[in-house]
């Protein structure tokens, strides 16, 4: 069994592996992006018109944080944001064209690296992994204490 110290490097080389620190995830259509650019653009591309309240809250990450990614995007022209007919206090977001195409170059460079790391293990080994993942997302969504330190 793992230590709490061990599984703690199990996650930290994981996240470095994915390259969760670095300042950019991806380069895709000219542009370099972040990492939580690139899950905006993934949310918006999946939603049909979300508001932003609904793709901050599917990020969990705060309005105002978010607020600020989702004005760094429409600087570049990736997305727009418009008022919701029906209640103009709600802003709908959208990706531009030249927003899908980078959304969707970044797609496709995640699928390449999938698919190579998981060309390098066994069918029931992969699927082991993938199975494992999903009972860890599932467990981690039951717990309230995700993201916090043990001190706040």
């Amino acid at each position: 069994m793992l230590v709490e110290n061990d599984l703690r490097e199990l996650f930290q080389i994981f996240t470095r592996r994915f390259g969760f620190l670095n300042k950019n995830c991806c380069h895709a259509g000219g542009y370099d992006i972040s990492l939580v650019q690139s899950h905006i653009l993934d949310e918006i591309n999946r939603q049909h018109s979300p508001s932003m309240q609904q793709v901050a809250e599917t990020l969990g990450t705060d309005l105002t944080t978010f607020s600020r990614q989702v004005q760094s995007l429409i600087k570049m022209n990736l997305v727009t944001k418009a008022p919701y007919a029906d209640d103009r206090r709600i802003s709908i977001l959208s990706l531009t064209s030249e927003g899908k195409i980078v959304a969707d170059a970044i797609n496709t460079q995640m699928n390449q690296y999938f698919e190579d790391v998981f060309s390098k293990m066994t069918e029931p080994e992969r699927d082991a992994v993938i199975s494992s993942i999903q009972l860890l997302n599932k467990t981690m969504e039951k717990t309230n204490k995700c993201c916090t330190t043990p001190l706040g």
